[in-house]
């Protein structure tokens, strides 16, 4: 198992609210958990920082070698759904932490499986032999309009970053859960908004498929800085 990360503040924002905790949990197998923080002065990066280390945790010390593949759906699901109390609770401590809250993507590899929950709108993509695949679906106004048929990209534009679900905002939360066999030399690569808003699959594709990981990481970090690096930037790579 290799895996690789980076991240960066841009060159625009004042705090890096991203985090990310990666982990090898055993021959085969690794754990990865990216968060992007909400909420500007309003404790962004506490609910980030809050919700990686509680997932980060909480399958550090569930994990088993050979769980059941429902199993390891729960733990993720479950990882997650602690965060989002965990997170929500400590936004009603103070008034400045109210409305705080965090994107999140969770992912473990184990003997080829992938498995991944998802909050928000940081993503999880595979890239193989036959190309680069988004698994995770942003929670996203424009997502949702398009699902029901809105297409015009003028329209849209204005509410891109504009999420519907985030960790800690509301006390339930809804967690996708995807879950699918790679082939051996896949990469798995989980981000947030700051990378792909402005490398295309084709640019993640071709910088980072049978590429050095960590100079990969470094370069796509470099790409979204040189293109105008408004928001933090984080991404992790793990080669399956």
């Amino acid at each position: 198992m290799i895996l690789a990360a980076k991240t960066d503040i841009g060159r625009v924002r004042t705090e890096n609210q991203d985090r990310f905790r990666i982990r090898e949990l055993g021959d085969g197998v690794g754990a990865a958990v990216v968060c992007d923080g909400m909420g500007g002065t309003n404790g962004g990066g506490l609910a980030g920082e809050i919700a990686a280390n509680a997932v980060y945790e909480r399958i550090c010390l569930s994990w088993r070698e050979g769980m059941e593949p429902r199993a390891v759906k729960n733990l993720l699901v479950s990882a997650v759904t602690a965060a989002n109390t965990l997170v929500y609770e400590k936004s009603r401590d103070c008034e400045e932490n109210r409305g705080m809250g965090t994107t999140c993507v969770a992912a473990i590899i184990h003997n080829g499986t992938v498995s991944v929950a998802s909050v928000g709108d940081s993503r999880a993509y595979i890239l193989d032999g036959s190309g680069i695949r988004q698994i995770t679906t942003d929670h996203t106004v424009v997502e949702y309009l398009k699902s029901r048929g809105m297409n015009d990209e003028s329209k849209l534009a204005g509410m891109k970053n504009v999420i519907t679900r985030a960790v800690g905002v509301e006390p339930q939360i809804e967690v996708d859960y995807f879950e699918f066999e790679a082939e051996k030399g896949s990469v798995l690569l989980i981000c947030t908004d700051g990378l792909t808003n402005y490398c295309s699959d084709e640019t993640l594709y071709r910088m980072v498929y049978k590429s050095p990981l960590e100079s990969a990481a470094e370069e796509l970090v470099k790409i979204s800085n040189d293109g105008g690096g408004k928001d933090n930037i984080t991404v992790v790579l793990a080669a399956i």
